[in-house]
C-alpha cells in the first residue's frame, strides 16, 4: 500500500490497470485523486469518465462502469474510468466489478475511490492483485507528524520553525485543512516565499480538533490551562459532546485503578492486564504509581460527579461542568503522592 501524503502520488512506471484510493478525509482523498489523474495523463489528452451516485442517497449504477471497462475507448488510445463513493457498492456489485478488474483491457485504467467504510473484500483483493492501493490518510501519532512534515517539505513555500510549530498546534487532528492553507500561502507569498508566524496567522482560521490523549496528558502532568484548552478544542472543533468525553476519562483513570494493588512490575505486564499496547500501558502504570490509590479514587469520584451533573443533577451549563471537572483532575496530578512506608518487620 503506498501513501499519498508527503509527496505527490507516483504510480509505478508501468501503469497499473486499476487503482484504489482510500481515506476518511474527503479533502485529502480529492487531492490524492487529482494528483493520481495528473500523473496518469501527463501531457497527453486522455479522456476521463467519472461515475458514481449523483446525490448522497443514490445507489451506484454500475452498468456504465462495466461497459466502459469492457469496450475500447473511442478516438483515443486509452481512457481512465473513475468510480467515486465506491464504499457504497454491495457484495454483488463488488463481485461483478472484481471480475472486470481480473480481466483488464490494456487501453483502460480503473480508478476506484472509497472513503469511510471499506469495499467488498473481493474487489479489494482483485485490485491488490492487478493494481495499486493508495492510502490518502495521514495516519496517527508519529505517522501523522511525518505526513505533515513531508507535505511541508514538498510545499512551494518555506515555513520557518516558529510557523511550523504554530501550524501543527493549530491544526491538531484536522490535517485535512493543510493542503488548502498551503495553497493560500503560495498564492499570497509566491513560490519560494518564506513564511513566519506573522505571515501564517491570517490564514489559519479556527483551531482544529486534538486527540483525546492531549487532554489526558495535560491532566496527568497537572497542567490545568492546557487541559482546558484541549477540552475546548475537542468540544468545539472536534464536535464532541461532553458525554462522549467522560467515558474516555473514566477509562483512563479506571485503568490506573485496575493496576493499583495488582502484581504488575512492567509495562508489558500492565499491557497484558489492560489489553492495550505497552506504550500507553506504561504511561498509565507510571501515572497511577505517581498518584497513589487515594487520588485515583478521588479522580473517579470527580468524573462520576460530573457525569451526574451533566445528566441534570446540577443546573450548570455543560461546558462549565466539564471545565470544573478537568481543573479538579489536573489539580490531583499537580503534586506527588507521599511514598508508602515499608511494612515494619515483625
Amino acid at each position: 500500500m503506498s501513501p499519498a501524503g508527503g509527496s505527490p502520488v507516483a504510480p509505478s512506471p508501468a501503469r497499473a490497470s486499476s487503482y484504489l484510493l482510500t481515506g476518511a478525509e474527503p479533502s485529502l482523498l480529492s487531492e490524492a485523486l487529482s494528483r493520481l489523474l495528473e500523473s496518469l495523463t501527463g501531457p497527453d489528452f486522455v479522456p476521463i469518465e467519472e461515475h458514481g451516485p449523483e446525490r448522497p442517497d443514490d445507489d451506484i449504477d454500475l452498468a456504465p462502469v462495466l461497459d466502459a471497462l469492457a469496450t475500447p475507448p473511442f478516438l483515443a488510445d486509452r481512457r481512465i474510468v473513475v468510480l467515486r463513493d465506491a464504499e457504497r457498492l454491495d457484495a454483488a456489485q463488488g463481485a461483478r466489478l472484481a471480475a472486470r478488474v481480473n480481466e483488464p483491457l490494456a487501453s483502460t485504467i480503473l480508478v476506484v475511490v472509497a472513503g469511510g467504510r471499506g469495499l467488498p473484500p473481493v474487489l479489494t483483493k482483485a485490485i491488490k492483485a492487478h493494481g495499486e492501493v493508495i492510502d490518502a490518510s495521514p495516519g496517527h501519532g508519529r505517522a501523522r507528524t511525518d505526513w505533515v512534515a513531508g507535505r511541508l517539505r514538498h510545499s512551494h513555500v518555506r515555513l520557518d520553525a516558529g510557523a511550523t510549530k504554530l501550524l501543527s498546534e493549530h491544526l491538531g487532528e484536522d490535517v485535512g485543512r493543510l493542503p488548502a492553507i498551503l495553497d493560500m500561502l503560495e498564492a499570497a507569498y509566491g513560490e519560494g516565499g518564506r513564511v513566519g508566524p506573522g505571515e501564517l496567522e491570517p490564514f489559519l482560521g479556527d483551531t482544529g480538533n486534538v486527540p483525546p490523549w492531549d487532554l489526558t496528558d495535560a491532566i496527568d502532568r497537572g497542567d490545568g490551562a492546557a487541559a482546558i484548552m484541549a477540552l475546548h478544542r475537542m468540544m468545539q472543533a472536534g464536535n464532541r459532546h461532553p458525554l462522549q468525553i467522560i467515558p474516555g476519562l473514566h477509562r483512563h483513570f479506571g485503568a490506573m485503578l485496575r493496576l493499583d494493588g495488582a502484581d504488575v512490575r512492567s509495562a508489558d505486564e500492565a499491557a497484558s492486564l489492560l489489553k492495550m499496547s505497552p506504550f500507553p500501558a506504561r504511561k498509565v502504570l507510571e501515572q497511577g504509581r505517581r498518584l497513589g490509590h487515594d487520588r485515583i479514587a478521588r479522580a473517579i469520584e470527580v468524573i462520576a460527579t460530573a457525569d451526574a451533573d451533566l445528566r441534570g443533577r446540577l443546573g450548570w451549563p455543560a461546558e462549565l461542568v466539564m471545565e470544573v471537572m478537568v481543573a479538579r483532575l489536573a489539580q490531583l496530578g499537580r503534586t506527588t503522592a507521599a511514598p508508602r512506608k515499608p511494612a515494619r518487620a515483625r
